[in-house]
């Protein structure tokens, strides 16, 4: 799949329709769909080729801007969204599905010892609350709602709602239902 599509259907998940690139540029105004436009654009080029190198210099200068500290070494899935900008975290070697969402102030970190030393894996359908940390080797499943400022250091199952600090899981059918519009 060409990154073209990818960025395409990233967008599709703001707007409900399919833009044609000039409406993407336009839609770029807004920060969070800009940032998610650079780093589909530094995805799309080698890390060492004169373009790969150009895209992450502009990616870095809007890291800094937006406050969102996502690298392109990422393995994000089609239809990504960013609810609002700033203060996002991303560890690099973590792995997030198709159609997810992630809210502002939101850590998904790499826990450096202990028996869940390693990053989280995250599934399909997923969204992810204002200030919530997922962290750890862990594996989040397929719709799952982690709701705002809940601490994840567990594996979560497919069809759950998390919420708090220390997390407690309960399973919901319908757990993204309303959260997660304009799927891929």
């Amino acid at each position: 799949m060409s990154q073209k599509n990818i960025i395409q259907k990233d967008f599709y998940r703001e707007s409900g329709k399919w833009l044609s690139t000039a409406e993407i540029w336009m839609k770029c105004i807004n920060p969070n769909l800009h940032f998610v436009y650079l780093l589909r654009k530094c995805q799309q080029h080698k890390k060492k080729s004169i373009q790969g190198l150009f895209w992450r210099v502009v990616l870095r200068r809007h890291q800094i801007k937006y406050g969102f500290q996502i690298y392109p070494e990422t393995q994000i899935g089609e239809g990504f969204y960013l609810g609002h900008w700033g203060t996002l975290v991303i560890n690099p070697k973590a792995i997030i599905g198709k159609n997810c969402n992630i809210a502002q102030g939101v850590t998904i970190a790499q826990a450096n010892r202990g028996k869940n030393q390693g990053v989280p894996h995250i599934g399909n359908d997923v969204w992810i609350g204002p200030n919530a940390v997922v962290v750890g080797n862990i594996k989040i499943g397929n719709n799952v709602l982690i709701a705002p400022n809940a601490y994840v250091n567990v594996d979560v199952p497919d069809n759950s709602v998390v919420i708090g600090n220390p997390a407690q899981i309960t399973a919901n059918r319908d757990a993204t239902e309303g959260y997660i519009n304009n799927k891929i």
